[in-house]
């Protein structure tokens, strides 16, 4: 076992099957995965293990035919026997195309006809009997391994047990098979195909190679040792979870699985010290905490109150003497020492006090979070200013990342010295970055060497397209030639398709999209991300997207909280009856103004000039990728009705703006 992670030979791993091999050497009997039996118990996987039934695996595909380069599909959600799959496909130099079990049969069917899967795996039965009845579509896939629960009648497969077996088998017929295949195993042989959840259209297949993934383990700069303990709550096949579960791995961390569901609990069952999250699970766990102070005693609430303000200006001093405020401080000399001093000040009037409070207050509330976490990183879309604020004064540090899935994922991450709120903190080492002006192409940052005499000339604060060239940048999209060169120059450079700016201490702010940019009838370009981040923390408020290209205003759909309505004593008794109560929409769109009236940045041009409230929530799959991320292109043709008729002002839809008025 490694004791000091300097000098990890792990890290020198070429591919995959490298590394899972040196893991099973170096970490042995550790626990590298763990599964809930019950309450109070989990069965462990050790690394020694997960490496033997996986190479058994990797002999069953290898004597069903599998042969380097074939791809291998796998529906299935976080579970053990996910990563078991995704060793054997490795060890047999195949290409894991995974997907969630709430894949829907149309990107089913696109996903496993283009990508040619010759083999596939699938998590329950129930994905099973989906598979077999869209099977003849694909003359390729020539078997099906269930991965748990017994195989239906009438139905055809393997289960993981029987291709272990089979595997078992053909290696002792063959002994050395996984080693040669190793050895024969290029750095950039693509190691998984990730089909795109479809935000702007058709899936596109992601190839990320060995050494994509290999780089980042190399170079996100976490530290995490085999004494940290990882909750595992993100879809397994985003690459987002899968680069950190390959990170942990490499570090001898021990990853267990858990639900939304039992998310709390495991919190405090668990109490992780490190997680990967998004920013929807940070505004449930802080819609909770903040539902739960309310109800408190008030003397109670009181404490929390006092604590909280406490903590926040104690931060606020400490933020700005670290020089990790998003805006320079004050250019003339004299007033930028005045306001170091008077923070130093304050920084040490409060530290007493500060520190009495955290410890007998804000410690109970950081239970909430198992009492452990040092920290968390939060990707797959903005994490709201509020949320990122909040969690920041109750002393729970989320660094949050960005990163896209051409990427591996990870281009920047806030570090230790520079956690600047409002940004994703600088680019990772090996990564290069410019900032590209949309309309000319022209680089507004980094900036020629000799244009340093301002601020403007050095690109700081310049909004452009965020380009990228390093290790982890994808080989391309999947039999899309045309569609790679569109996004990836010959240099090498990736265009995100995101609007960002670098901040005077070399971080990065995300301002949008370029392709969701919505631009007026007056020709203002408005970003709808921000806006719905806001508007997404109004109580009643469940999701909401923002529309209005080509139009004069901006409008909403909204999807109303209906918990929160039936929680206030309204009437509706479903979420179709509430759509269409005119009390419900007027105190829906009122709560929208006076949150956009408290927001100081929010000019005339991004009010929401009316709202139509939708019957039905938006879900994963459908409206949302697994991420929560909004398909725009999927909403606007599901509800082009609605968008008709709130764009034609229809006195139904306006009644509450005009009330107001």
């Amino acid at each position: 076992m490694l004791s000091d992670m300097e000098g990890n030979p792990i890290l020198t791993a070429r591919h995959l099957p490298e590394m899972y091999r040196l893991c099973a050497e170096h970490f042995g009997g550790l626990p590298a995965f763990a599964t809930r039996l019950s309450a109070d118990s989990w069965l462990p996987l050790s690394f020694r293990d997960l490496y033997a039934r996986g190479a058994k695996v990797a002999g069953g595909l290898m004597a069903l035919g599998v042969q380097p380069g074939d791809a291998i599909g796998l529906i299935s959600n976080n579970r053990v026997e996910w990563m078991l799959a995704e060793v054997g496909i490795q060890l047999c130099g195949a290409v894991n195309t995974p997907r969630g079990t709430d894949v829907t049969d149309e990107e089913w069917r696109y996903i496993f006809r283009h990508a040619q899967v010759k083999v596939a795996f699938a998590e329950t039965p129930r994905e099973l009997e989906r598979l077999n009845r869209l099977r003849p579509e694909w003359p390729a896939l020539r078997d099906v391994v269930l991965l748990t629960g017994d195989v239906p009648p009438g139905n055809t497969a393997l289960t993981l047990e029987a291709l272990g077996a089979m595997g078992a088998t053909y290696l002792a017929a063959h002994p050395g098979a996984c080693a040669h295949r190793e050895a024969a195993l290029a750095p950039t042989a693509i190691f998984t195909l990730i089909y795109t959840s479809g935000t702007t259209g058709q899936p596109k297949g992601v190839m990320l190679t060995h050494a994509n993934m290999m780089s980042q383990i190399k170079q996100v700069p976490l530290e995490l040792d085999c004494t940290d303990r990882v909750l595992s709550i993100l879809p397994i096949w985003h690459v987002f979870e899968r680069m950190f579960e390959v990170y942990t791995m490499s570090r001898g961390v021990c990853t267990y699985y858990t639900s939304r569901r039992m998310l709390a609990t495991d919190l405090q069952e668990v109490e992780p010290t490190f997680m990967g999250s998004a920013p929807r699970l940070w505004e449930s766990l802080h819609d909770r905490i903040v539902h739960t102070i309310r109800q408190a005693h008030p003397v109670r609430r009181a404490l929390f109150h006092i604590a909280y303000h406490l903590s926040r200006w104690y931060r606020a001093s400490l933020t700005f003497l670290r020089g990790e405020t998003p805006t320079p401080p004050p250019s003339r000399r004299g007033y930028r020492w005045a306001l170091l001093g008077a923070h130093a000040l304050r920084w040490a009037v409060l530290l007493p006090g500060y520190g009495f409070f955290n410890a007998a207050v804000l410690e109970a509330v950081r239970l909430k979070a198992g009492g452990c976490l040092k920290a968390t990183i939060s990707g797959g879309g903005a994490l709201p200013p509020v949320i990122d604020e909040f969690f920041t004064n109750i002393g729970i540090t989320v660094l949050e990342g960005y990163g896209l899935t051409e990427t591996s994922p990870v281009l920047a991450v806030r570090v230790e010295g520079k956690r600047v709120r409002g940004t994703v903190g600088p680019v990772i080492p090996g990564t290069e970055m410019r900032i590209v002006d949309v309309d000319s192409g022209q680089v507004r940052y980094p900036p020629p060497p000799d244009a340093y005499a301002s601020t403007e000339a050095n690109g700081i604060g310049i909004k452009g397209e965020i380009q990228v060239r390093g290790p982890q940048v994808m080989k391309g999209y999947y039999k899309e030639p045309a569609l790679t060169r569109t996004v990836l120059s010959e240099e090498g450079w990736f265009r995100t398709g995101d609007l960002g700016a670098v901040t005077w201490n070399g971080c990065l702010r995300i301002l949008g999209r370029c392709k969701s940019t919505i631009v007026l009838r007056n020709g203002e370009n408005v970003e709808p991300e921000p806006i719905e981040a806001r508007l997404g923390l109004c109580t009643h408020v469940e999701h909401v997207a923002v529309v209005g290209q080509d139009c004069k205003h901006l409008y909403a759909l909204v999807v109303p909280d209906f918990e929160q309505f039936k929680k206030e004593g309204h009437p509706a008794h479903n979420r179709a009856a509430l759509s269409r109560d005119p009390q419900a929409h007027r105190v829906v769109f009122d709560e929208i103004r006076a949150s956009q009236a408290n927001h100081q940045s929010a000019g005339r041009p991004q009010a929401i000039h009316a709202i139509h409230l939708l019957a039905e929530p938006f879900t994963p799959g459908e409206e949302l990728t697994n991420l929560f991320k909004l398909k725009r292109h999927v909403i606007e043709t599901k509800y082009r009705a609605e968008l008709a008729t709130l764009f034609a002002g229809a006195p139904g839809h306006r009644r509450s703006h005009q009330e107001r008025a």
